[in-house]
Formats: structure tokens, sequence, C-alpha cells
């Protein structure tokens, strides 16, 4: 079995209903997060909590020291988790997440968070380009409604689209209670 590492991409209070940028089912999301995050504590698999911000306040949302930013607390790190922050969309661009991974011998990533269209959809094809093996917990991600071109496409249908696509080409795709029953 490969070394896995948990990678919790952007589990932040802004996600939440209360938050600037409300994701459709985030609530559930992240209480399947917090399993994962447990049962991976449970079996000293390292976590990498990534948290996003965008310097120098350029947005409206993720603002350096606002409560948005601030990891959700039912998933928040303990001990010594690193938290990576991030300032793209990609996990890996500009952070030091590849060296963490690499210095903890991690060959396959577990990766769950927000938005499943934007940062999971990066962090997953960056790690799977990077030559890690990936399992997406698909009701551990959140997303949100689109809209393009005058037509609006439901956050179920943006989440399967991608995780779909995941599916078809950079890993495997479960869910919360699979994962917890086969590992």
């Amino acid at each position: 079995m490969k070394k896995l590492g948990l990678i919790v991409v952007d589990l932040q209070n802004e996600y939440l209903p209360t938050g600037k940028l409300p994701l459709s089912g985030i609530e559930a999301a992240a209480a399947n997060a917090a399993k994962i995050i447990a049962d991976a504590r449970a079996k000293n698999i390292p976590i990498f909590h990534i948290r996003h911000e965008f310097a120098n306040g350029e947005a409206p949302v993720f603002v350096p020291g606002s409560d948005g930013v601030k990891i959700q607390p039912a998933v928040a790190p303990t001990g010594d988790e690193p938290v990576i922050v991030k300032n793209y969309v990609n996990s890996f661009r500009d952070t030091d997440l590849k060296q963490q991974l690499d210095n903890c011998g991690v060959e396959e990533v577990v990766v769950i968070g927000a938005m499943s269209h934007m940062c999971v959809d990066a962090c997953v094809r960056a790690a799977v380009d990077m030559g890690y093996a990936a399992t997406i917990v698909h009701d551990a991600c959140a997303t949100l409604d689109l809209e393009f071109n005058g037509v609006t496409v439901p956050a179920a249908q943006v989440h399967a689209a991608m995780m779909a696509a995941f599916e078809f080409g950079y890993g495997t795709v479960t869910s919360t209670q699979a994962y917890l029953a086969a590992k």
C-alpha cells in the first residue's frame, strides 16, 4: 500500500452560509471531512491543511486577517499539522506543499475540500502531474452554482462533472463511507 497523505483544501469560514462565498452542501461536506480527518489522525496519516488568502487583499473574499480566511472549527488543525497558506487556486503553486509531502514519504494523496471545480480540481490535477496517486472523497467536497454565457449550471451538476472528470483520468473517486470502510 502506498503511503497516504491527506490534503484538506480551503475548508474556510468564507464558504459557510455566513461567509461571503457560501457553497452548496458545505456543512455536510465539512462534516464528512471531519470524519476523514479524525480517521487520518487515528492512523497517523499526515494531514496538510490548505488555507487560501489573496495577498494584498486584491479580492473581496479570503482577505488576510479576516474571519473568512480562518479554517472552519470542525476541521481545524491540531498539534503540529501544517497549515499551508496559498495565494493561488493551485495549492502547489508558490508553496512548499510538494516538499512537505515528499518529506513525509507521501506517494498517494487523498483530497477533500472546496471548491470542487476550482481549488480541489487544481490540487488533484497538479498532484497527479507530479506523480502522486490521487483519491478524491466526493462527499467531503463542495462547490456552487456557476454561470456561463447566460446558462446557470447547478452546483450538483458542476460537482458531478468534476468528479466524473477525476474518475475518468485522474484518480479514484469515492464516498466518505466507502473510504472509511476500505482503509
